[in-house]
């Protein structure tokens, strides 16, 4: 088939190498270089990264909308029978939408209708469910709100963070494609509307989302900063004995039997760590960050800082 590929980040990357192997891959579609790092030097999208890896020499386009008026005749140049999306990043107008002959799908990584948008990947373990999944569907011009062709489905781990999630959903997005793609070809891909009424919507991940907020009960902050690992990374503020405030990460915790004092407060400070009480029960914080500093276990932190009980987390 010839298809039309659409990508930013580097969970589509073993989808981009399934098409490249397996189909006649015509074109990308992927948003521009932007300023990264300390010194905001220009940086590519993984996706025409991996293009240039692989050497695939074919054409690759970067607009900043998928609206602007020389991206419709650059794909219909290409004539693409199916054009495949997966964390582009942009909505498509219907002009595009109307362009493949076969199909337009886009790969989504939760199992529709729940966690439509942005970061399903977090939601799906920060609402601390058993299971998510990849789900391919036909793509329409509201968010994530197309027919379904298929869906496959995979255990969340106990420990299940955004990074490793990512890394498994990317394979089984590229193996879901793979049989999505031979049920067009055999004329029986199936179309299985989403039940509205169950849908859920995830946005953009913001610095404020990231905050921990102890009042709520210490399960669902755990999940939380795992939903946020290995980026952006949950942050909270610890009040010093001094009296000064430092913005700290928080890369993992675990649950801790101590429930007593109030939301926010530091119940324990030694060598196992800091013990944080919560709306409901209490973490005991491992890896931290402090800010400009690099990771540590949070009992290096306390043998460097001087820290009072019932000090302030905010």
């Amino acid at each position: 088939m010839r298809i039309l590929f659409a990508g930013t980040g580097d969970i589509g990357i073993p989808t981009l190498r399934f098409l490249a192997d397996s189909h006649e891959l015509v074109g990308i579609l992927t948003q521009p270089d932007r300023p990264a790092g300390r010194h905001r030097d220009l940086k590519p999208p993984a996706i025409k990264e991996e293009a240039g890896r692989i050497a695939l020499g074919i054409p690759l386009l970067q607009p900043e909308s998928p609206r602007l008026p020389e991206v419709l005749p650059w794909i219909q140049a290409l004539n693409p029978e199916v054009m495949v999306t997966m964390a582009y990043g942009r909505i498509l107008p219907r002009k595009i939408l109307e362009l493949p002959t076969l199909a337009c799908l886009n790969i989504h990584a939760s199992l529709l209708p729940r966690h439509r948008g942005a970061s399903p990947l977090q939601s799906s373990i920060a609402s601390g469910e058993g299971e998510s999944g990849v789900s391919v569907m036909y793509m329409a011009e509201g968010l994530d709100t197309g027919d379904v062709l298929l869906e496959r489905r995979i255990r969340l781990k106990r420990r299940e963070t955004a990074g490793t999630l990512s890394s498994r959903i990317a394979d089984l997005a590229a193996l879901s494609l793979r049989d999505a793609l031979e049920l067009l070809r055999q004329g029986t891909a199936p179309r299985i509307p989403q039940d509205h009424a169950l849908a859920t919507v995830c946005g953009k991940i913001t610095r404020e989302n990231c905050r921990l907020d102890w009042s709520l009960p210490a399960r669902e902050l755990e999940q939380k900063i795992r939903s946020l690992q290995p980026r952006p990374a949950a942050f909270t503020t610890l009040q010093l004995a001094s009296g000064a405030s430092v913005v700290l990460k928080v890369h993992s915790a675990i649950l801790a039997m101590r429930s007593s004092g109030v939301a926010g407060s530091l119940l324990r400070a030694d060598d196992r760590g800091l013990l944080v009480a919560c709306g409901e029960g209490s973490l005991l914080l491992g890896k931290i960050q402090p800010e400009g500093k690099g990771v540590m276990h949070s009992s290096a932190f306390i043998r460097g800082h001087a820290l009072e009980i019932g000090s302030h987390l905010g």
